[in-house]
């Protein structure tokens, strides 16, 4: 190797490592899921992205699985859906969740949901999660751990499982529908 190609092998190296900050920086970043919490829809230890400039564009919306950092806390990360925007009221009562008092489908849900729980009225710039493991989930029911997340603490949305290979999938967000969900003005 002469100078000219250790100088372009430098260079490329520099360019590469602007181009990894920039990215993780600002457009997507790698997590790992840590738990159950997410079953079915995610499983302990898959790696997925998360696109962290999508919220720049529009807030979060129904159904969106998001990376957050708990009460301000930037040393962990959760994920869990978005269930309840700013002004909605969430109630979870016989097994369902109802929001401004109308019960949704939540067909990404395996079993029988635990507890009676609310309400809660979702504060302004924050929104209500919770994982779709329910009787395996800290989230938004519990205040003293998650409580309502600010958009300020959301990461950005989850988007695509790429490890195990076997497994790599897109991760859709669930949509809910007019007839599925009405709101109260």
């Amino acid at each position: 190797m002469d100078s000219t190609d250790i100088k372009e092998l430098i260079q490329s190296l520099v360019i590469a490592a602007i181009l990894a900050f920039f990215i993780i920086t600002f457009v997507a970043q790698s997590f790992v899921v840590d738990g159950r919490s997410m079953e079915p829809t995610l499983h302990d230890g898959e790696r997925l992205f998360v696109n962290k400039f999508i919220y720049r564009f529009h807030p979060p919306e129904r159904g969106d699985i998001i990376v957050f950092s708990p009460r301000g806390d930037s040393d962990k990360k959760y994920i869990k859906r978005v269930i309840g925007l700013p002004g909605d009221t969430i109630e979870i009562r016989e097994g369902k969740t109802f929001i401004n008092g109308e019960p949704i489908k939540e067909e990404y849900i395996n079993e029988f949901m635990n507890g009676n729980f609310g309400s809660y009225k979702v504060p302004e710039n924050s929104v209500f999660v919770m994982g779709d493991n329910r009787n395996h989930s800290a989230d938004s029911r519990y205040p003293s751990i998650v409580g309502y997340v600010e958009y300020d603490s959301i990461a950005g949305k989850a988007f695509w499982v790429y490890w195990p290979i076997n497994k790599m999938r897109v991760i859709d967000s669930y949509e809910y529908n007019i007839n599925e969900i009405s709101s109260v003005q």
